[in-house]
């Protein structure tokens, strides 16, 4: 799965295919380039050092310790290679040996780390506190945990508003009547200007963005004290992300300028909210979390985004995180549909370990 992230966001976005009249290798032997900053390395590293502690883990529960570190490496080393000579014939994306290089020498640190925690026996510890504090049904929780923070990452027209998705459909739905249909056109409706969210709305919203990914990890959190461990675990990644879209979109000095008096506001509403259904069941946390993600699905997509989220999302899809734009725009889309799934899965559960 991981290796399917890495060529979608090697590849995106996937159009304009063409001959360059460059060779696929040609960029081996291309001169340095002059201009270079702190965020593509940065990318180019942390992006294969998931994919090189990944292909370690493997290795080691599948064929020994025999050069799991090396094998990481000759694997991420022959997949950058690939798509570097691939973004050869994308107009919108430059092939770089910098990038091959960046992105082995961030594989074989993930492969180094990787080694190191397992030689410490970190991997066994997590093995005995997945046992102490999850049920066994925890897999499906724990992806959503994991990703939800990826999520946030793409800019929302309200924080923790994942989700916003249905004018966009609703928009390429028309215009492909319209095509398929020109005749069509007169009768199709045009949708009324949608309003902006009140304080109390967007509050809400704020709210019940934060709530959800905690309601869902009460699904398989046996302990009260754990469950309170595991709500400050969530806001704390939830602000982090959150802060950090803000500064990768605005710049550092704009990391925290979304956090005004409504969002606090949502953002403590939530956490009292948190605490209060902390010894509530494992079958009431699914419902709570799958009505939560019916009202903020209402809430959200009765709003229009607002001018600085379209300038936002211009400078994502146009500027240096093009390669990210895609895969955490369908995180941000996707994901409140998949926890609804999960959260109707533990509902129709009839056997539960507690």
């Amino acid at each position: 799965m991981y290796v399917a992230l890495v060529v979608y966001a090697s590849l995106y976005p996937f159009a304009h295919w063409r001959d360059q009249g460059l060779a696929p290798w040609s960029f081996l032997w291309a001169p340095v380039p002059r201009y270079w900053s702190g965020v593509d390395v940065a990318i180019n590293v942390i992006g294969y050092l998931p994919l090189g502690a990944l292909v370690v883990l493997l290795v080691l529960r599948s064929a020994g310790s025999v050069s799991p570190v090396g094998r990481a490496v000759l694997c991420a080393s022959l997949l950058s290679l690939l798509m570097e000579g691939l973004q050869s014939y994308l107009p919108q994306r430059v092939a770089s040996r910098e990038d091959w290089l960046l992105n082995t020498a961030g594989a074989a640190l993930g492969g180094l780390l990787a080694l190191a925690l397992e030689r410490a026996g970190a991997l066994r510890w997590w093995d005995v506190l997945q046992r102490r504090w999850l049920v066994p049904q925890s897999r499906g929780v724990l992806v959503l945990l994991v990703s939800w923070p990826a999520a946030l990452l793409f800019p929302a027209a309200v924080p923790f508003g994942v989700g916003h998705v249905w004018s966009r459909v609703g928009d390429a739905a028309q215009a492909a009547l319209e095509t398929l249909l020109p005749a069509t056109e007169p009768w199709l409706a045009r949708s009324a200007p949608l309003s902006p969210l009140g304080p109390t709305s967007e509050a809400m919203c704020v709210a019940l963005g934060l709530l959800v990914p905690c309601l869902l990890g009460f699904c398989v959190v046996r302990s009260a004290r754990h469950r309170v461990l595991l709500l400050l675990l969530v806001a704390a990644l939830g602000f982090a992300a959150t802060g950090l879209s803000a500064a990768l979109s605005w710049g550092p000095t704009h990391t925290w300028a979304w956090l005004d008096v409504t969002t606090r506001v949502g953002a403590a509403l939530a956490l009292l909210t948190g605490v209060a259904l902390t010894r509530v069941s494992w079958r009431v946390s699914a419902s709570l979390a799958l009505l939560a993600l019916g009202l903020q699905m209402g809430l959200l997509n009765q709003a229009p985004a607002s001018p600085y989220f379209a300038q936002t999302l211009q400078a994502w899809e146009q500027g240096r995180f093009i390669r990210f734009h895609g895969i955490a725009q369908w995180l941000g889309w996707v994901w409140p549909y998949a926890a609804m799934g999960v959260a109707l899965a533990h509902i129709a559960r009839r056997d539960r370990d507690t």
